[in-house]
């Protein structure tokens, strides 16, 4: 391993192996630390991406199905169903290619290796106990809600959702995504996600309103079940964080953030992953153009991140604060509440 490089990056997610991948491809020397032993593995995902990466997932070979609506279920128990066209995907297969296409620009990529420390011109990395330090001339955070990047850089926590998501046995051919919008997820929904043979059956909720995801996790999988859809084994459990804070400070002093560490997912749905891909293949051009003498090239990838991604997040943000003051409140029960509170609605987009 070489002991400088151009670019240090943090996280082998999409975000991290996207801006390793162009800023490889620009030649700049670069090192992509992952603290996992396999890149993408555990998935925390519920696996959806929608029909703008369809070129990552035909280049990953990670589709599993396509799906073709959105079927969101009202406290009351009415229903919308519309088109919502979008793919399952392999999350690790996912991940593992968009590392490889990473590796084959020529980007070093070392898994289970721990970031530790940055300061400025160095960064400290441990193995298994073992610690040393490489000299980087830039470093890009893509290590996800609870970004020790960030943190170096001091940064606050930023406020998250807790998710909980067993797989499933799907007993019919299934199309759809289901939503659930009810009280029982205070902070969150819960979804059904079709996958081929199994489906992804999971919720988030805001810890501050609900401190146990397993009752109406399993309430919902009984539910399921009754309508015929699922079998009653569970194949896997996973959970992990969503960010639900909006856009960080994205430049710092020789450092950028990307992704989740960038709080670029969406505060509503926690859709993360085609922020994830934009945000990372723009940082390593921009890390790229910087390095080559564009002073403005950071400052132009802060812009450009909210200009696409600022306005929506904003909107997701209000509609969050919306809902934290009626959770466990009456209002909660009331379908015009919700319909104003989740994309498939048209009063979600209302001023």
């Amino acid at each position: 391993m070489h002991r400088v490089y151009d670019l240090l990056v943090v996280g082998a997610g999409p975000g991290g192996a996207a801006a390793a991948q162009t800023a490889a491809a620009r030649g700049l020397r670069v090192l992509c630390v992952d603290r996992r032993r396999a890149i993408g593995v555990p998935v925390q995902c519920a696996e959806f991406v929608p029909m703008p990466l369809l070129r990552q997932v035909h280049e990953t070979c990670s589709r599993v199905q396509d799906v073709v609506a959105m079927r969101s279920v009202l406290p009351s128990g009415a229903e919308d169903h519309r088109d919502f066209p979008g793919i399952m995907i392999d999350r690790a297969r996912f991940d593992q290619g968009l590392a490889e296409a990473a590796r084959a620009a020529g980007a070093e990529i070392r898994t289970h290796t721990t970031f530790r420390g940055w300061d400025g011109e160095r960064a400290e990395l441990e193995q298994d106990g073992r610690s040393w330090s490489v000299a980087a001339r830039f470093l890009v955070g893509a290590d996800g809600p609870h970004s020790v990047v960030a943190t170096a850089l001091g940064l606050p926590p930023q406020p998250i959702v807790q998710t909980r998501q067993y797989t499933v046995e799907l007993r019919t051919p299934y199309a759809d995504t289901d939503i659930f919008l009810s009280d029982d997820f205070p902070g969150g929904y819960a979804w059904l996600f079709p996958r081929g043979p199994v489906a992804n059956l999971g919720l988030g909720a805001d810890r501050r309103f609900a401190d146990n995801l397993k009752i109406p996790l399993e309430a919902l999988h009984r539910q399921m079940q009754e309508r015929g859809l699922v079998g009653a084994e569970i194949l896997a459990r996973t959970g992990g964080a969503i960010p639900v804070g909006g856009i960080r400070p994205l430049v710092h002093p020789k450092a950028l953030l990307v992704g989740d560490a960038a709080g670029l997912t969406h505060p509503i749905t926690g859709a993360g992953i085609p922020a994830a891909v934009i945000s990372g293949f723009a940082a390593g051009a921009a890390v790229a153009d910087y390095l080559a003498g564009d002073q403005e090239a950071l400052e132009s990838y802060a812009e450009d991140m909210h200009d696409q991604f600022g306005p929506a997040l904003e909107r997701a943000l209000r509609r969050r604060a919306s809902l934290e003051a009626v959770w466990h409140t009456p209002a909660a029960a009331d379908d015009r509440v919700m319909r104003s509170s989740w994309i498939a609605f048209e009063e979600y987009f209302a001023a």
